[in-house]
């Protein structure tokens, strides 16, 4: 969850670090700090508590010279937000910055007599610690003795004190990328902040260490044999980086998805049928399996469920969309005649990568929807599609949503295509209604000003609704989500047919409903639903396709007419429309849109 930075070269690091710490601070916001090896020796700590910007002006009072030194800003686990829990955490001469959780910190507190020394809270601190106690001169050794100890998932930046200007690093699951740059060498824990400074990284294998210097970057195993990395090129561009003049980050991702999906979408699509073989995804992959088990987290598995809802109405193929975090406390039944697909925009999920792992246990075959190159779930798994969606700074997870969406569609259209549901003629439609997308979903952005007065009628609310049937259901699950995390209002999708059940009983005048209705089969069920809502008061905004009619517009609190496609690709137009109500109801309450509070991009504790 957390960011760890860590640059040595020719220049300043401070700069460097800080201003890599800003972007990372989507990992995590409670608090931040640095450790940088001093020119006349020593390391200096500074850290507190806040944002990286109240970092920075700590900074400011002090500056370092020193050009090798380490960062991290912190989502809270072991320790509240504090002082002295910020990291690094300096024990003795060793400093250290940490992504996991180790879980046997107690157990370690009293084997080494840890009670009276420590400064914080933190499980971190005391990795510092062990580190310490079996630091004699040999780093190592060292590090190969304190990992053995630690149970839990880590990654780890450290500096010794007496060997200024070099880095170690070592991870179990956690994730960290090294690259050369700048007169120099860096690591982080994703690749998304070294795209400004390199070109090529390497994901540091799970228990290796990574020795950084100015001039080289060394790789070792557990046993001390050096190893030879794996590069792997940044594939994105830098300015993908960047707010592009947009307030927010959310915003800049939200108008950058005609052109990802597009990007996601044309490259699969070849004499006109969707074709996943540059991919190294085999049709016999897709012809063999029995069945099909989606693993996913929150955005990502309500993305598996539009992709449930069209696998068995096109493929005719039985699919369960599992919470990657119950996967293996729920007895899921995966075997041999099972594809699972792993779904996850870093690639670094921890809850997905263990379901993954538990999945090949069982015999399963496994395929990756990711979003960054080498991450984890993605070298874990025995197939991976790359979602090209570039990298996703904001919390709120918009743009890699829907090109999840765009490969689950090609994956739908091939599967349908080999498997005899479609013929010919209907994989071509099918293709070419998906290349639509990009325009389609062009064109509600187009109108966001409409949107944005929309968004208004709820801003005040305290509780609000959000009504479907079928593919629009599912919609909503996101919509929903959206709006919950960052503007913080109390949100719940329903399927509008289960509100007679008990939901109905929560409707009052000042309980604002959002409906979409999208779905030509369910639309006459669906009005009917929405007239259940209007009788006891509330006020009702619409998103419809703008094909159904109405008999009487004004009854409506507000009314959104959303760019027609076939009824499948509905999803994508109505998506967009549901991210920029969210975006333009948390702006105008004023709040940090691309960083909600208690929340982290990547999840990498249990």
């Amino acid at each position: 969850m957390c960011g760890i930075i860590g640059y040595t070269g020719a220049e300043e690091a401070e700069n460097i670090i800080v201003d890599a710490l800003e972007v990372l601070e989507y990992r995590g916001y409670d608090s931040a700090g640095i450790a940088v090896c001093e020119a006349d020796g020593g390391i200096e700590v500074r850290k507190c508590a806040g944002r990286v910007k109240d970092l920075r002006s700590l900074c400011q009072g002090k500056r370092s010279r020193g050009t090798c030194g380490i960062g991290h800003t912190r989502w809270a686990t072991h320790g509240g937000v504090s002082d002295a829990n910020a990291h690094p955490h300096k024990f003795e001469n060793v400093a250290v910055v940490h992504n996991g959780i180790i879980e046997n910190y107690r157990d370690l507190i009293r084997r080494y007599h840890l009670e009276d020394r420590l400064q914080s809270q933190t499980d971190s601190e005391v990795a510092a610690a062990v580190l310490a106690h079996f630091y004699n001169g040999d780093p190592l050794a060292a590090i190969r003795k304190a990992v053995l100890k630690l149970k839990g998932t880590f990654a780890l930046s450290i500096l010794f004190e007496d060997i200024p200007g070099v880095i170690f690093a070592v991870r179990n699951v956690s994730p960290i990328v090294i690259a050369r740059a700048r007169e120099g060498s860096m690591l982080a824990s994703d690749v998304t902040v070294l795209g400004q400074y390199a070109k090529e990284y390497f994901v540091l294998p799970e228990f290796y260490v990574a020795v950084l210097k100015k001039e080289d970057i060394e790789l070792y195993d557990m046993s001390g044999e050096a190893a030879a990395p794996e590069w792997l090129t940044v594939n994105w561009d830098v300015d993908r980086s960047s707010k592009g003049g947009y307030p927010f980050y959310m915003e800049k991702e939200i108008m950058e998805q005609p052109q990802v999906i597009k990007e996601t979408i044309m490259p699969r699509i070849r004499e006109g049928i969707p074709d996943l073989s540059a991919d190294g995804i085999p049709d016999s992959l897709l012809l063999e399996c029995k069945r099909i088990c989606l693993v996913a987290c929150g955005t990502a598995m309500h993305a598996g469920l539009v992709g449930k809802a069209l696998m068995q109405s096109l493929v005719r193929i039985h699919m369960d969309v599992e919470l990657a975090s119950e996967f293996m406390y729920s007895d899921a039944i995966v075997d041999e005649e099972t594809l699972v697909i792993a779904i996850s925009q870093s690639g670094e999920t921890i809850d997905t990568l263990e379901a993954v792992k538990h999945a090949k246990k069982n015999g399963a075959r496994t395929l990756a929807v990711v979003n960054v190159r080498g991450a984890s779930v993605a070298r874990v798994s025995d197939y991976v599609i790359y979602t090209n969606a570039g990298p996703e700074i904001a919390v709120a997870s918009t743009k890699a949503y829907t090109t999840q969406l765009a490969v689950l569609y090609l994956l739908i259209g091939r599967m349908a295509y080999i498997r005899g549901s479609f013929g010919e003629k209907e994989a071509r439609e099918f293709a070419k209604e998906l290349t639509r997308v990009p325009d389609v979903m062009q064109q509600v952005l187009d109108r966001r000003e409409e949107i944005h007065y929309i968004a208004r009628s709820i801003l005040n609310a305290r509780d609000v609704f959000m009504i479907g049937r079928g593919l629009d259901y599912s919609i909503l699950l996101e919509g929903s989500l959206k709006l919950k995390e960052i503007s913080y209002i109390h949100s719940e999708a329903y399927a509008s047919g289960e509100l007679k059940h008990g939901t109905i009983a929560l409707i009052t005048e000042d309980t604002p409903v959002v409906a979409v209705v999208t779905q030509s089969k369910v639309q006459s069920k669906e009005f009917s639903n929405i007239k259940e809502v209007q009788s006891r008061g509330a006020g009702v905004i619409l998103f419809m396709k703008e094909t159904f009619s109405l008999e009487r517009e004004a009854v409506w609190d507000s009314i959104f007419k959303l760019p027609a496609m076939e009824d499948g690709f509905m999803v994508m137009p109505a998506s967009a429309a549901l991210q920029l109500l969210a975006y333009y109801v948390s702006l105008d309450k004023g709040l940090d849109v691309d960083k909600p509070r208690n929340l982290a991009k990547v999840v990498t504790v249990e």
